[in-house]
């Protein structure tokens, strides 16, 4: 079989990282450095993304975040984000799904003894 050229951990990550995202900011508002280090530490440097952006404009889009606030640092525009609370009800919903799901991989997966 030819390889496709893309992981298991890529497509995983990017089935994953809005819910990274909407679980980050429940926390509190981030600007979107501060999301992808926070992704970084509270993984260990396993759970990254190299374009964080698209998904927080497809989130807001989706109004599952909004901008919380906007400062001005060195003459550069920092706007935090903050979770909605349809976000809210979307990352619940969907971790009860992810969680489903995984139970029933674990169980495909699990050896016959």
């Amino acid at each position: 079989m030819k390889d496709s050229g893309h992981t298991f951990d890529a497509y995983f990550k990017r089935a994953t990282s809005p819910l990274v995202v909407l679980r980050l900011l429940r926390d509190r508002p981030m600007y979107g450095y501060e999301i992808s280090q926070a992704m970084k530490d509270k993984s260990g440097g396993r759970f990254t993304i190299a374009v964080l952006y698209p998904v927080l404009y497809r989130l807001e889009e989706q109004g599952y975040i909004h901008i919380d606030h906007t400062e001005v640092i060195q003459n550069r525009a920092r706007s935090y984000y903050a979770i909605t609370p349809a976000g809210e009800a979307y990352l619940f919903k969907s971790l009860a799904e992810y969680y489903e799901i995984q139970d029933a991989f674990l169980s495909i997966m699990a050896e016959e003894e």
